[in-house]
């Protein structure tokens, strides 16, 4: 954990009804100085939203050669690479060469964050998923966010609702190709 950052802990009882997942985690966060709220609450949902046996969480933003979420199977073999952010078409270059799938989730404008990536060299860009939400969505419900928090995430139809701390929230998952179009 980085000097002078703050340690959050999440309760969350997950239902994806989209995928069949439900769970009941307990995932502790550490936010360096100088990541977001909106990051930090990105980084659990793309947890969340992508919960498989095998996955984990990196450092962060301080985490350099590793994805801010991955996944590893029973060999230890990374098996999905997970951005959040804006990650550069290098790193979702790299992860797609390095696992099978590589998602990316955004708490930023994807029509500002997809014309990044074209015309660079992006390892198989056509399997790449990005995932954003709503407008507005991310902020408000990262005001929410306290240092030890209740959250339950459901999914279904392609709509995501999540309750932190008592105040609920709701935003379609949208989902594009790293050229802009729709998945």
């Amino acid at each position: 954990m980085a000097i002078g950052a703050v340690m959050h802990t999440f309760d969350v009882q997950l239902a994806d009804v989209d995928r069949g997942v439900y769970e009941d985690l307990t995932v502790r966060l550490a936010q360096h100085p100088s990541e977001t709220p909106e990051y930090l609450l990105t980084r659990l949902l793309a947890y969340c939203l992508e919960y498989t046996e095998g996955i984990a969480l990196s450092e962060g933003v301080s985490a350099t050669n590793e994805p801010a979420v991955l996944v590893r199977d029973a060999t230890g073999r990374q098996t999905a690479w997970i951005e959040v952010g804006a990650p550069d078409a290098e790193r979702l270059h790299h992860g797609s060469k390095l696992t099978g799938r590589v998602a990316v989730y955004t708490h930023r404008d994807p029509a500002r964050l997809v014309p990044t990536w074209a015309g660079k060299k992006i390892h198989e860009q056509d399997r790449i998923v990005v995932t954003s939400f709503d407008p507005g969505f991310i902020a408000q419900a990262a005001d929410a966010v306290e240092r030890r928090n209740t959250v339950t995430v459901s999914v279904t139809e392609g709509q995501l609702y999540l309750d932190v701390n008592g105040a609920s929230f709701s935003s379609a998952l949208h989902r594009q190709g790293v050229d802009g179009s729709p998945r």
